[in-house]
């Protein structure tokens, strides 16, 4: 059987290129190589999609021209307002015109009739007002997110900045959040135009108002940036003044310099530096200069309670690195003292933290009368010179002290005098370390150096309450009543040897004279032993005939103890038992130290241990005022010792005239030992005193 074979399908014929079907596309190289042949006509489809195309770009194009003429950016001041008042925090309204111009490469935009309220605290009142607010950037750096700022304007913007009771800021947008110092992007052009300002500080007392300006500007044949500013402060004339190079080529790898001239008042400072990223105003390094009549007055310009001072004329190096401020190479003068050392201020806390390492070669006592109050008497050189406080009348100082300042800072300052001069007594040196928190001052330790012996102790200033608190406790030990005391006569002291002391002092009041008019407290004096010229002992008792013979010799007699022991309340030292133990002469006495109207009134008499023929009973007294009280005798005793004199020679005989003025000697000796351990159980440091200062 056979089999048909298997049949295939005959493959089409390969068509030539003259032969492709119809409507098929040519290949490219076909062509090319046959330009002359057309390509097949359009189909009603396609030629219907290009008329339609065509129309909607005319559309569009038309839409666009339409949308252009009859486009208004007022539209969008509703939406810009509230994005504005969301990122501040505070409503803020646009009364005014809209315009921006997007069609650059620098596009522009003009904001007319800003306003901005306070937040709810602050009242109704207006935080500030912009009349007209124009910016200008740079298009290409904004594509990279960078901003570069060609121009900023402010048109008579006008702002009052408060600060109440709490520390709250109504210019503070950051919802107590620390946002860190102040960064802003490259300005090349920045106007301020008739600005007002006023800013009031309820905590600490800070009142500014003045008006502002800031344009760019030629002098001296030189182009540059200067800000301009001056109102008052405080109720003093303001005036301040910043210049720098040009901002129109400013980099911000390259430092931008700038100088400072500021005065308030009387008080004048210049600075001299640059910043090493232009407007990034948390670093930058300055030569600082300053100089006024009292240190107190730079609190409003910055916002530390700097304590009173005598004119000043200070310089350092001033370097901020975000919230530290320090200041470097300080030196200069205060008054007639030097003042050398750092100081540094940490910022960004509930209140700031002052620091400080300070040092003086040669102190002027007298220039710390002005720290509390007193008056200052002598100028730094180059400063202005030097104002009594007013209304001062006490030798205590009672100018009124604003306690308010110190309870808006935190301190920490070590200060170190090597050698004091103009003391009212022989002191050598003296340290102190002052702490300051919230409102409470401490100085500990405190201590003043003298030839031999020192005053240590501590002293603290409560101005946490309505009313401040001044507790003092100060210790004399190992000192000689001859540094004390500077007394010569003829040649020699009048009393030498150790001398100890306590004084335990607490009292209410806004000034050193109120504190003391109502203190409460101790104070104790002791001299465990020592000499006294004896004519100066006779004396004491007026043995008149042994008296003045020895005032010309230098014959000296031991001095057992003394003690005095002054308790006070209300502001009134007294003393009912004073008790001066030398060889020939037990001295007793008793009297009162006013604080209040600073008078005192003591009075002592000397019983002799021996047999005197003639002795005139004249207590000694010393009356009057503390910084320059009266000497003397009171007759009152010695008459009347007359009288019985004389009563006595015209009823018996004339022998007996004489008998009142004889004294039988029956004194004894003090019980110096129980006297000076009662005075050792009441914090006197007794037991520093060596048998060798005796």
């Amino acid at each position: 059987m056979s089999h048909d074979p298997v049949q295939r399908p005959t493959p089409a014929p390969r068509r030539s290129p003259s032969q492709a079907r119809p409507g098929a596309r040519r290949p490219l190289r076909e062509r090319l190589a046959h330009p002359h042949i057309r390509p097949p006509e359009l189909t009603p489809p396609r030629k219907k999609a290009l008329a339609w195309t065509g129309g909607i770009l005319a559309l569009i194009a038309i839409l666009v021209a339409v949308l252009i003429a009859v486009w208004d950016w007022n539209w969008f001041r509703g939406p810009v307002a509230r994005m504005a008042s969301a990122r501040i925090h505070r409503e803020v309204t646009i009364s005014g015109d809209l315009n921006v111009n997007l069609w650059s490469w620098r596009p522009t935009a003009t904001v007319d009739g800003i306003s901005i309220a306070n937040p709810a605290w602050a009242g109704k009142d207006k935080l500030g007002s912009i009349q007209r607010f124009s910016i200008r950037i740079r298009l290409v750096p904004l594509l990279w997110g960078h901003l570069d700022l060609r121009q900023v304007r402010l048109d008579r913007p006008d702002f009052s900045l408060l600060a109440d009771n709490k520390g709250r800021k109504n210019w503070d947008f950051s919802d107590g959040r620390d946002t860190g110092p102040t960064k802003l992007p490259l300005i090349h052009s920045f106007i301020i135009n008739q600005g007002h300002l006023r800013y009031l500080d309820s905590k600490r007392d800070i009142r500014f108002q003045g008006v502002l300006n800031a344009h760019e500007r030629y002098w001296q044949r030189r182009q540059g940036f200067e800000l301009n500013g001056q109102g008052t402060i405080n109720g003093a004339p303001f005036r301040a003044q910043i210049t720098g190079g040009p901002l129109l080529n400013i980099d911000r790898s390259t430092p931008y310099p700038f100088n400072a001239d500021i005065r308030a008042g009387q008080t004048t400072i210049t600075a001299h530096g640059q910043v090493p990223k232009p407007f990034d105003l948390g670093r930058f390094t300055v030569a600082l200069t300053g100089r006024g009549p009292d240190m107190a007055q730079l609190f409003p310009l910055t916002g530390l309670a700097f304590p009173n001072s005598p004119p000043y004329n200070l310089k350092g190096t001033l370097i901020r690195d975000g919230h530290l401020w320090k200041i470097d190479d300080l030196g200069g003068r205060v008054g007639a003292s030097d003042l050398a050392g750092h100081l540094a201020v940490t910022t960004g806390r509930v209140r700031p933290l002052l620091k400080a390492d300070l040092r003086s070669r040669s102190l002027d006592f007298t220039d710390l009368g002005a720290l509390f109050g007193g008056r200052p008497r002598h100028a730094a050189p180059g400063a202005p010179p030097p104002v009594a406080p007013k209304g001062q009348t006490h030798f205590f100082p009672d100018a009124t002290l604003d306690f308010r300042r110190i309870r808006a800072m935190d301190a920490d300052v070590s200060y170190k005098a090597t050698s004091i001069h103009g003391a009212p007594v022989a002191l050598s040196a003296g340290s102190v370390r002052v702490r300051l928190d919230d409102g409470l001052l401490r100085a500990d330790p405190l201590a003043l150096e003298l030839p031999q012996g020192r005053v240590a102790g501590h002293v603290s200033l409560n101005a946490r309450k309505a009313v401040p608190v001044t507790d003092l406790d100060l210790r004399l030990s190992n000192a000689r009543i001859e540094h004390l005391v500077p007394v010569t006569f003829q040649g020699g002291h009048p009393i030498t040897g150790a001398i100890v002391g306590r004084a335990q002092l607490k009292g209410a009041g806004d000034s050193v004279h109120k504190a003391l008019s109502h203190a409460d407290g101790q104070v104790v004096i002791v001299a465990p032993g020592g000499q006294i010229r004896q004519g100066v002992a006779e004396l004491m008792g007026l043995n008149v005939i042994k008296g003045l013979g020895l005032l010309s010799k230098k014959d000296m007699t031991p001095v057992n103890c003394a003690v005095a022991d002054f308790r006070t309340q209300g502001g009134v030292m007294r003393a009912d038992n004073i008790v001066v133990d030398t060889g020939p002469v037990l001295i007793t006495g008793s009297g009162e130290i006013n604080l209040a109207n600073e008078q005192m009134d003591v009075r002592v008499r000397g019983h002799d241990k021996k047999f005197r023929l003639v002795r005139v009973m004249l207590p000694i007294k010393v009356t009057g005022p503390i910084n320059a009280p009266h000497f003397g005798v009171e007759p009152g005793a010695a008459i009347a010792q007359a009288g019985v004199g004389l009563s006595l020679g015209s009823l018996l005989s004339p022998l007996a005239a004489i008998l009142p003025f004889v004294d039988p000697g029956l004194a004894k000796d003090a019980n110096c030992g129980a006297l000076v351990a009662q005075a050792a159980g009441q914090g006197a440091p007794v037991k520093t005193v060596s048998a060798a200062h005796r």
